[in-house]
């Protein structure tokens, strides 16, 4: 077994060497159909870091009018944590709300312009922090129930739906690109290696007559299918690797904050994927080739 497997894989690269002109082209173009699909992984996993940031920060804020009695926040609160909902309700005084809003002044480096009105403008807030980010219908219900508690409420939703359609819409625009490219990969891997048993059919139609199986013709050409993703996919985690410091660079300028699985976990994603499609597909276009070629009348 091991001697034919060492003797297909010397044919596939004789094989190779004599129609390098569509082999190289065939490994160039798995190398851009490659290069788009790992792009658009580490887009998509910027994208879902993001959106779980946000996901993980949506909250709803309800400002309170200003003189409602303690003990009717105070079962509200328990209402809103009755809720499956809900994670947390915290209760924000109109100083603490004012301390905040200063903090972020001047964490901005923005002029506090809240010590020329006097009083505090600022409402007290109730805070509720959700378990389920889409899930603010009954939140908010809850909310506007009791009247003259509520003045307004605040919350996140728009921002949620907007990153998630923008996810989908990237994740469905990118396959319908890579699954174009990857069609034309396929069909250039055919094509490929449909040249290469053509210009061995004599030495094809001897190695039968003299009984070699249909297997033992097939899968040095295969294997020639195989080799070119493997190339293909050699060539592209070389070009990610190179590029592997500017895209970090680039990434923690774009989103500082956002926990982006850039390390190990889909480092490891991005090999396997790209090796697992660059190979399936080389296999597949040789295989398709080939099974053509041998149920083919001319191949009798």
């Amino acid at each position: 077994m091991i001697g034919f497997l060492a003797f297909a894989a010397r044919r596939a690269a004789e094989g190779l060497w004599r129609n390098r002109v569509m082999s190289l082209a065939a490994t160039i173009t798995m190398v851009l159909m490659l290069v788009l699909l790992a792009s658009l992984m580490i887009i998509l996993s910027g994208m879902q870091a993001g959106l779980a940031l946000i996901e993980s920060r949506v909250e709803m804020r309800a400002e309170l009018f200003d003189g409602v009695a303690q003990e009717r926040v105070e079962e509200l609160t328990r209402q809103l944590t009755a809720l499956p909902e809900v994670a947390q309700v915290s209760y924000v005084s109109k100083d603490e709300a004012l301390r905040r809003f200063r903090a972020q002044l001047a964490a901005g480096g923005h002029e506090d312009l809240t010590e020329v009105v006097g009083a505090n403008p600022l409402p007290a807030q109730l805070v509720v922090r959700l378990r389920d980010p889409k899930s603010f219908g009954s939140v908010r219900q809850t909310l506007a129930s009791p009247a003259g508690v509520v003045s307004r409420i605040v919350d996140q939703q728009s921002s949620v739906d907007r990153l998630v359609s923008i996810t989908s819409w990237l994740r469905v625009v990118g396959l319908i690109i890579i699954a174009l490219v990857g069609l034309t990969v396929l069909l250039i891997v055919v094509n490929s290696i449909r040249m290469a048993v053509m210009s061995r059919s004599d030495e094809i139609e001897i190695m039968r007559l003299v009984g070699a199986s249909d297997a033992f013709v097939r899968w040095p050409l295969i294997f020639e299918g195989v080799i070119i993703g493997a190339l293909g996919a050699l060539v592209t985690l070389g070009l990610l690797s190179l590029a592997a410091g500017p895209i970090s660079q680039l990434a923690g300028i774009i989103a500082v904050d956002l926990p982006v699985a850039s390390g190990g976990r889909l480092a490891t994603d991005l090999i396997l994927v790209i090796s697992g499609v660059g190979v399936m597909l080389g296999g597949l276009g040789a295989w398709i080739s080939v099974r053509a070629y041998l149920g083919s009348p001319q191949a009798r």
